[in-house]
């Protein structure tokens, strides 16, 4: 069972949230959408999916052991094409760090039918926290990066940290493209201490991705999951989960499904 009796130590971490210690800034100013995608024509086969799993920081096991995870299930439900970005590379020599560059490269690159991008980490107003890159993933970043690599094919991306509500921004909900976010832009997510196995939205997301169907029915009942631990856990403010589903992906199924 993933939930675990909290002693208090751990209750106070995670009313810390998961910010870096700093004030942060606005994320740069978004560009106008692009042209429409074209009409979701059903699933897109398991084989055909292209996914890309970063884990930002490494001062909690909690984002290495989440990209971990949904790799698993991942390949477990048939998807080839899984590429993991790692913030430790003590713990996965092998694994490629999750630099600015090798980000840039996996996010870029082409192939498939359709793209996942999980991205898990701390956060501030800015964006993701890159510890190897000794920076910040911001908004426009993302944006431009999944126009390179994944144009209008059916696309996913879920930011798993305080204030990834920041990446909502008109540029990033095109029709093509399903956005879930661990939190508002105003709000921390929780659960990134150094004794936590899963950040709550992650933990959240794992213990519902097997029950959900599509890509939006995962996302409602990811953040019903994180309202109810939260509660469980007495943390507050509440981190306000964000979810968009466009218009040409609203059924947009999990691959496996």
């Amino acid at each position: 069972m993933l939930v675990r009796v909290a002693t208090l130590f751990l209750i106070v971490s995670a009313a810390l949230g998961c910010s870096p210690e700093s004030n942060g800034a606005p994320p740069p100013s978004p560009r106008s959408p692009s042209a429409a995608a074209v009409p979701d024509s059903g699933p897109v086969p398991a084989s055909r999916w292209r996914a890309v799993l970063i884990a930002g920081d490494n001062n909690s096991p909690s984002f290495d052991n989440g990209v971990d995870a949904l790799r698993d299930k991942l390949v477990g439900y048939g998807v080839r094409d899984v590429r993991v970005l790692t913030s430790d590379p003590r713990r996965r020599p092998t694994a490629e760090v999750a630099s600015a560059g090798n980000i840039s490269a996996a996010l870029r690159a082409q192939g498939g039918e359709a793209c996942l991008v999980f991205i898990t980490s701390h956060g501030d107003e800015r964006g993701v926290t890159l510890r190897a890159a000794k920076g910040f993933l911001a908004p426009g970043t993302l944006d431009s990066a999944l126009d390179a690599g994944c144009g209008k094919r059916p696309t996913v991306v879920i930011v798993s940290a305080c204030h990834s509500g920041v990446f909502l921004t008109p540029a990033m909900r095109q029709s093509n493209r399903v956005v879930l976010t661990a939190a508002a832009a105003d709000r921390v997510s929780f659960g990134c201490g150094a004794g936590d196995q899963f950040t709550y939205y992650d933990q959240c997301l794992l213990r519902q991705f097997d029950g959900a169907t599509t890509w939006g029915q995962l996302a409602q009942a990811t953040r019903a999951c994180v309202q109810s631990l939260e509660r469980q856990m007495g943390v507050h403010p509440p981190s306000l989960p964000q979810v968009f589903v466009g218009a040409a992906v609203s059924g947009l199924r999990i691959p496996g499904r």
